[in-house]
């Protein structure tokens, strides 16, 4: 990034951002503030991945299953208490905190590029 805060376009290509199917959801007890642990289907290229998400306030996890979600697949594993966070779930930051989902507004292929 330059001065200005501007990046390039290849910056900008080499985060993945990828679409994907969640496939399981499960409550998170271990994490220091409420979260679920999330399982994604990003395709045949990409599999499935893991992570953990603090979405609870504005999404249960029956309400999960089967919604498609935007990840980032290129950064490094992370290691959130006792599970291994293989992907970032994006979302958007609301008023009182709480994370809204950032997400495709039709469906697409798992594993299909954001650009």
């Amino acid at each position: 990034m330059n001065e200005s805060g501007t990046i390039t376009w290849q910056e900008f290509e080499n985060v993945d951002l990828r679409a994907g199917t969640v496939v399981r959801v499960e409550d998170f007890p271990e994490a220091r503030k409420p979260a679920y642990k999330v399982t994604v289907d990003f395709g045949p290229k990409w599999g499935t991945k893991r992570s953990s998400a603090q979405i609870t306030v504005n999404y249960t996890k029956e309400s999960l299953i089967g919604r498609q979600v935007i990840g980032v697949l290129n950064f490094p594993p992370k290691q959130i208490g006792p599970m291994m966070s293989e992907f970032l779930l994006v979302g958007f930051s609301s008023d009182d905190g709480s994370v809204v989902l950032a997400v495709p507004d039709r469906s697409v292929p798992n594993g299909a590029k954001l650009f």
